[in-house]
């Protein structure tokens, strides 16, 4: 008689495999592409040499930054994140009216201590917490209601 293949132990292994990989922090490669794509942008702004994507790079780490620091992955004094959103403005205000973003090196500072926030969230945090702020902030772009979920605890 042939052997049933246990395909409910398969399916539940790898639930259970899926559920420990979101414990984890994300593969290092990962990290490092999203955080080299970040560091580009920044240098690109800083040189006076950036694009609109670099601006909306550094908008969308800022607010990445911030989200996960409000979902207990990381520290980012509140006055750093509220200056670094100001410089971004004005460097969108700027942008739009002449055609050149760029970040003065002041601005520029700001954006590196945030972007070394950023790089240190990715290396640690869990890849549960990436994905949640990540759907966050889509849902922040979208115009919708972009407050954290409530996770349960254990």
């Amino acid at each position: 008689m042939a052997k049933t293949i246990p395909l409910a132990r398969a399916t539940n292994e790898g639930r259970a495999r899926r559920a420990k990989t979101m414990l984890l922090p994300m593969p290092r490669a990962m990290a490092d592409d999203l955080a080299l794509r970040v560091h580009l942008a920044l240098a690109a702004m800083s040189r006076g040499a950036g694009t609109r994507q670099d601006a909306q790079t550094l908008t969308q780490t800022m607010l990445l930054t911030g989200f996960l620091a409000e979902a207990g992955q990381g520290h980012l004094p509140s006055d750093l994140f509220a200056a670094a959103d100001a410089a971004i403005s004005a460097s969108f205000d700027h942008g739009r009216a002449t055609g050149e973003w760029r970040l003065d090196e002041a601005d520029a500072a700001l954006f590196a201590a945030l972007v070394t926030a950023y790089d240190e969230q990715l290396r640690r945090a869990p890849l549960w917490a990436i994905i949640e702020v990540s759907d966050q902030l889509d849902r922040f772009q979208a115009g919708e209601p972009y407050q954290r979920t409530n996770r349960k605890q254990a």
